[in-house]
């Protein structure tokens, strides 16, 4: 193997239309492997070494991200339930779990821990092929009692459709009239559909996972729970892509809470003045004998009695 071929698995990657991210952990496997191939006298040398100034990274697009408000969410919802009950079940699982397009795609009724009240993610759907989640990391997904409830009813009624049929109950949650997985162009199509009936803007599938981060993170979620939520690698990636929706600082003075508080809830001043300790005005009494000014230094004087 040649620094050429390394340079041509990169290209090809890149033409595919990898992100800079993949394609950096593609070169850096290969690298792994070469170097091993080096200890064991396969190689003299390792060609896939410093491939980064070949990711051409600035060519990356900046991600869309336009998360629906909290209104327009509702009337999705409320859109679907209404006009589109086919489709409710999958548009509230998408804004209220968070998962990926093909995430949701994926999901199988074995998947759900009703007892507990969520769902162990553990694989993606991508261009028809199943694959694991976007990390190779399976995860516990919460549901919400809302989720649950709509879920749990779509189970009953898809029963009853199939057995109307005679043919077996699919193992997906949101099935082809034939029993297979959702088509990822139909559903982009049904959601296109479904956000004309509310007169919204067309988005893809994916800002309803946008909408999901946004909106916790607006009502204080901690961040590390909407990471683990959505499933990224560390809290960090969450806070580069959604800290714009983190909710403001108020006008007041955040390091004020740290201050102790007077028995009467407000707070107190300084426990003691630089160089000087603090004695309570109670612990004075009957112990000064004397006050005064000194006359050079201005300062007040306090002669206190032997007890």
């Amino acid at each position: 193997m040649r620094r050429a071929d390394c340079r041509e698995l990169v290209a090809s990657c890149r033409a595919k239309g990898l992100s800079t991210s993949s394609v950096r952990g593609i070169a850096r496997t290969l690298s792994t492997i070469l170097t091993q191939a080096v200890d064991d006298d396969l190689l003299t040398a390792n060609p896939a070494l410093r491939l980064g100034k070949y990711l051409r990274g600035a060519d990356d697009p900046e991600p869309d991200i336009r998360p629906f408000t909290r209104e327009e969410a509702g009337l999705i919802v409320a859109v679907a339930r209404e006009r589109f009950p086919e489709w409710y079940p999958w548009v509230l699982c998408g804004l209220r779990t968070g998962m990926r397009a093909g995430e949701l795609l994926a999901l199988q009724w074995g998947d759900f821990n009703w007892r507990s009240g969520y769902v162990h993610l553990r694989r993606n759907l991508v261009r028809g092929q199943v694959t694991s989640p976007k990390n190779h990391q399976a995860r516990r997904v919460d549901l919400s009692r809302q989720l649950r409830a709509a879920l749990r009813l779509w189970r009953r009624q898809q029963r009853r459709e199939w057995l109307k049929v005679g043919w077996p109950f699919p193992e997906w949650v949101f099935a082809s009239v034939t029993g297979t997985a959702l088509d990822e162009a139909n559903v982009r199509k049904a959601f296109n559909r479904i956000l004309d009936a509310a007169d919204l803007d067309r988005r893809g599938p994916h800002q309803m996972r946008h909408t999901f981060a946004s909106l916790l993170l607006q009502d204080g979620a901690p961040i590390t729970y909407v990471s683990r939520q959505l499933g990224h690698k560390d809290a960090s990636i969450t806070l580069r892509v959604y800290a714009h929706w983190l909710p403001e600082a108020s006008n007041e003075k955040l390091v004020d809470v740290l201050d102790d508080a007077a028995p009467d809830g407000t707070q107190t001043a300084p426990a003691a003045s630089r160089g000087g300790a603090h004695i309570p005005l109670s612990a004075l009494n009957g112990m000064v004998s004397r006050v005064g000014i000194e006359p050079t230094t201005r300062r007040l004087r306090v002669c206190c009695s032997a007890n």
